[in-house]
């Protein structure tokens, strides 16, 4: 029997589908964990950023 998901789930896969939009973290191009990382990093502040803009308006 499976277990029921978690009301929070929706929020983790809406967080994959907004870094989606980021054609650098599509695919891995680079070779080195810290260049992703720090594309990934930048890609979650730009998220952070444009919801709060929008929510300050």
């Amino acid at each position: 029997m499976d277990a029921p998901l978690p009301p929070v789930n929706w929020f983790v896969e809406r967080a994959f589908a907004y870094l989606h939009w980021f054609r650098r973290l599509r695919i891995r191009w680079e070779i080195r964990d810290d260049i992703h990382e720090a594309f990934l990093s930048l890609g979650c502040a730009l998220i952070c950023w444009r919801r709060l803009s929008v929510q300050s308006q």
